[in-house]
């Protein structure tokens, strides 16, 4: 009996079959794995290369208040943002001079954030305020200034803001537009050019039936502040989508 049982035990497999289907198993599924996570890691590895960036062209069109407006889907800046229908505000981003959303010919400006200052960033929404920040300057900006205003170059004036009114660091710079409406920008003057970021300056003007454009850029970009600001307000004004009047 005990000669049983040895020669059973002596033949037994070191590796049952048992054992065997579960290690099988286990490799498919690692397998299945690797393969998951290279293409996967391709496809995230692509995704983060673009950073939410698109070359896609296709107009978006948008309803923002009493305003229908449409821009190409490269020219706005978050995917929850590019698609067409009604909306608080939308975000763009913008090529200076050349005012074009993303592609490949300008793709290291929005990818590298050392060459941002190249960009103009837009935020559009419904007005909360009845006057842009150049009606703002004298029922609000005029109380908040101290000192003497101090003359800057391209024809613009800097104010200082008072820093107990939340302005710390910030200046104002007004000059006279070729029409003969006033100029205001609220800016973060860097001390060196080389600390400029592509957010120093910013200013809102007021577009169709009531939008508010708020517009950000780099104080590099300065003493283009004239062509930048009609740029703006035309990138803007073309773009809106006239609606035909109501039928009787």
């Amino acid at each position: 009996m005990h000669h049983v049982e040895n020669n059973a035990i002596a033949e037994a497999p070191l590796l049952s079959t048992s054992f065997l289907v579960r290690v099988t198993a286990v490799i498919a599924i690692l397998a299945a794995l690797t393969i998951a996570i290279s293409i996967g890691g391709r496809w995230f590895g692509a995704r983060v290369s673009l950073a939410g960036n698109t070359e896609d062209t296709t107009p978006i069109t948008l309803v923002i208040g009493q305003d229908t407006i449409q821009f190409p889907a490269n020219t706005i800046r978050f995917p929850s943002q590019r698609q067409s229908g009604v909306a608080e505000r939308t975000d763009l981003y913008l090529t200076w001079p050349e005012l074009r959303g993303y592609d490949k010919a300008n793709r290291t400006r929005f990818d590298d954030v050392s060459q941002s200052s190249g960009l103009i960033f837009l935020q559009i929404s419904q007005s909360t305020m009845s006057k842009d920040m150049s009606g703002r300057m004298e029922p609000i900006y005029s109380h908040l200034l101290e000192g003497a205003p101090v003359p800057f170059s391209n024809g613009m004036t800097l104010h200082h803001l008072r820093a107990d009114a939340g302005y710390a660091g910030e200046v104002l710079l007004t000059a006279a537009k070729p029409d003969g409406s006033n100029y205001v920008v609220r800016c973060v003057l860097p001390d060196t050019p080389a600390m400029a970021t592509s957010g120093d300056c910013q200013r809102d003007i007021k577009v169709g039936h009531d939008l508010s454009v708020l517009y950000r850029f780099s104080s590099q970009h300065l003493p283009d502040w004239d062509h930048i600001d009609a740029a703006i307000r035309h990138f803007v004004e073309t773009r809106l989508v006239t609606r035909s009047a109501p039928s009787r």
